[in-house]
């Protein structure tokens, strides 16, 4: 463990003196005008959505994102009256929020130009005070961690390149303002408090995975047939070097990917910013949570597929438990309020993620493990603890649709750790008025704010008072208001099928209104991005828009999705990608030998990894589909590799091999490496801003595709990133897509 100090002289990068490698300066904070905005959107949607809220202390208000402006805003409104109001009316589209524990304050994130880069804000209740915390310097990203439990800090990551431009460095090390820590943790400030502008430095512990000397750290071990539960010997786990994990998988090897730090930073700007850890070369680092008196941190790190939950003591930087969690949503647990048990969203040694307990000694090491729930066939997704510890409220993925049910923590003294006694109760399932829980959030004692989505709304929130059915807040859209009148959403059928190779799949199918059961549509293959996302049974535009020109949707997981157990998700490393592929085919004969789809009237089409396997689907098959819609799609790995986020391409090496070592296996599944095969039409969709699939990877397609005399056209959507945010490139995107999937599908 090494300590770097982010505002010494040596902010530019350069290496230290005793080689040790380069530092970075600490988040500037930047004060901004007041950016509140009328009690109603400018441009108002009637059918708008909103989600992730959080909500203040006393559960009267929250703070949430809303596209009712037609664009992703920060907005406020009571849970039970019809006056929100807009924080902040700049275009830059909001991503996250949350509202700090004394109700001071709200910290959200925003993404500039809709692009990869975010910056971390803060503003108060009333619009006023609004400054950025972080993201301000050139070339950075910044994300929100949690709050200091007194509300006096908030956690932020900053990812900074590993090797910054020198000018940049310079302007980045001469912005700095003050910033920093406040009363949650004062007890950090023992080693010394530095002036207005510089990092507090507290011996900051380096994550970036230098291997400790014979440092022993509780986890918990495979369960095996006798013993279901966690057993918790102490065994000696290396924290490796970059290159290789603990149980001899490849992991990316140092040499590309940004420098996180993790910093606690006073909203109010009275103290500096005190820096808790960094990594280097790093794909995700965040702090989700805070012990109540601040000697303990946990953090997430590691790339996609191998996500690590890790307990850091802040007042000596010693590293006391290191365990694996789920993927999926970033908050991954929480301590108890005296920082005796830790509670965790795990899949350590599972198919599917549990509530996984951990007692702490008084030092922050694990005295034992135990399960505090879990269910055979489905994943834990969401885990949020209430702030006095007496519950948590666990929501489950079944099958693509959620179960939320209140887990009743026992009291002290009740839990032994031990397998035979679970540490809690779990409540009756609260009854959902949609099928998907986006996200929980605290609403005063004994209330929640549950984000929801279904086959049948637009994103809403919904306030569940303590012993009452969930009211749906009256700002959310109403349900009648989903989409134009006239032609109500389609309810999607699940769908279950076997690939070739035996493995099951499974989908959700949509029937274009007004056809015959028996009649064979024409068809599009929908297939989403991650690959570890999942599809799930919710309105989407688009399906909407592309079903109104009579062409059906079939929108399958095939392997690699989440939702199904580990080795589900893993099935398409390596050479499994080859197979990944023919689950589009496979699922494309399903549509048709179960008489939905005509198989002459195919089509495929997908987003991000989706848009991969769209490029790969028509030249691995091309005599199965007559078009193609790629949007934001990679079509070589080794540009792929080259142009994106350093910290994106941390994190995808594992997924899809290493640039350097599996140079030649990335080469055969790049689509680009059998553009000859090509024989349909192809429609390109891509983000001017998309940084973390640049759009040269549709650019080069669609060039090659051209040059052979094929018909292939570009859709640039201005002031988009990776995900399309901005209300009228999103209807230009519906209706460029499902035009052309009408015109070469049933004109």
């Amino acid at each position: 463990m090494r300590t770097t100090d982010p505002a010494s002289s040596n902010a530019g990068g350069r290496p230290d003196p005793d080689g040790r490698g380069p530092a970075f300066a600490a988040p500037a904070r930047v004060p901004l005008p007041d950016a509140s905005g009328p009690r109603e959107a400018t441009t108002r949607l009637i059918a708008h959505g909103c989600w992730y809220p959080s909500a203040d202390p006393a559960g009267a208000e929250v703070a949430f994102i809303c596209d009712r402006g037609g664009v992703p805003q920060l907005w406020v409104g009571p849970v039970d009256g019809d006056a929100p109001r807009l924080l902040d009316d700049g275009p830059d589209p909001v991503r996250e929020v949350s509202w700090s524990p004394d109700g001071r304050w709200i910290a959200y994130t925003t993404a500039p130009g809709g692009g990869e880069q975010k910056r971390v804000l803060c503003v108060r209740p009333d619009g006023s005070d609004r400054h950025i915390l972080a993201g301000a310097e050139p070339g950075s990203s910044a994300h929100l961690g949690c709050w200091a439990h007194d509300g006096s800090a908030i956690a932020v990551t900053v990812a900074v390149p590993t090797e910054p431009a020198p000018d940049a460095a310079a302007e980045l090390a001469h912005a700095l303002v003050g910033a920093g820590l406040g009363r949650a943790v004062d007890r950090l400030f023992e080693h010394g408090q530095g002036p207005m502008g510089d990092a507090v430095l507290l011996d900051a512990v380096r994550l970036d995975m230098a291997p400790p000397a014979d440092h022993g750290l509780a986890l918990p071990s495979a369960p095996t047939d006798h013993e279901p539960g966690i057993a918790s010997p102490h065994v000696t786990v290396e924290t490796l070097t970059l290159g290789t994990l603990g149980d001899g998988r490849t992991a990316p090897a140092a040499g590309f990917g940004d420098g996180l730090s993790a910093y606690l930073i006073d909203p109010d700007g009275v103290t500096a910013p005190v820096l808790l850890a960094t990594e280097k070369d790093a794909a995700t680092l965040r702090v989700c949570d805070l012990s109540r008196d601040g000697t303990l941190a946990l953090l997430r790190r590691g790339p996609r597929g191998r996500r690590e939950a890790v307990v850091l003591r802040t007042t000596d930087h010693v590293t006391t438990c290191v365990t694996p969690v789920a993927d999926g949503d970033p908050w991954i647990g929480a301590f108890s309020p005296g920082a005796d048990t830790l509670w965790l969203r795990s899949d350590a040694y599972r198919e599917f993620a549990v509530l996984l307990a951990a007692e702490l000694d008084p030092e922050g090491q694990p005295l034992g493990w135990s399960v505090g729930a879990s269910r055979d066939d489905s994943d834990l997704e969401l885990l949020r603890c209430a702030h006095d510890g007496s519950a948590a409220v666990l929501a489950w993925n079944v099958r693509g649709t959620s179960e939320v049910e209140i887990f009743d923590v026992a009291q002290p003294g009740a839990t032994t750790g031990t397998r035979e006694t679970p540490p809690g109760r779990s409540r009756p399932l609260l009854e959902l008025p949609h099928e998907v829980v986006t996200r929980v959030a605290d609403a005063g004692p004994g209330r929640l704010v549950l984000a929801l989505s279904g086959s049948q709304r637009r994103p809403g929130i919904w306030w569940l008072p303590e012993g009452v059915t969930a009211v749906r807040t009256p700002w959310s859209s109403a349900d009648e208001d989903a989409v134009p009148p006239g032609r109500p959403p389609v309810r999607p059928v699940h769908r279950r099928l076997t690939a070739r190779d035996g493995t099951p799949l499974s989908g959700w199918y949509y029937r274009a209104p007004g056809r015959d059961a028996g009649e064979p549509a024409p068809c599009v293959i929908y297939l989403h991005g991650g690959p570890e996302d999942q599809e799930r049974p919710v309105l989407e535009p688009l399906y909407h828009e592309i079903l109104g020109r009579g062409v059906d949707v079939f929108a399958p997981d095939v392997r690699g999705s989440s939702g199904y157990g580990r080795s589900f998700v893993d099935s398409d490393l390596g050479e499994g990608r080859f197979a990944a592929i023919d689950d589009v085919a496979d699922c494309a004969a399903h549509a048709v030998l179960s008489g939905s789809a005509d198989p002459s009237r195919l089509a495929v089409m997908g987003r991000s990894y989706g848009g991969y396997l769209t490029f790969a689907s028509l030249v691995w098959h091309p005599e199965l589909f007559r078009t193609g819609v790629a949007v934001c799609g990679m079509s070589d790995f080794a540009t792929f590799f080259q142009g994106t986020e350093p910290w994106i391409a941390q994190s995808a090496a594992h997924k899809y091999g290493h640039p350097e070592r599996d140079r030649e296996l990335l080469r055969r599944l790049s689509p680009m490496s059998r553009i000859d095969a090509l024989r349909a039409p192809l429609l390109a969709v891509h983000g001017e801003h998309d940084t973390n699939v640049p759009p040269g990877e549709s650019e080069q397609f669609v060039r090659a595709a051209r040059e052979r005399g094929l018909n292939a056209e570009l859709l640039t959507l201005r002031d988009e990133g990776h995900d399309f945010l901005r209300a009228d490139n999103r209807r230009l995107f519906r209706r460029a897509a499902a035009d052309w999937l009408q015109r070469h599908l049933t004109g």
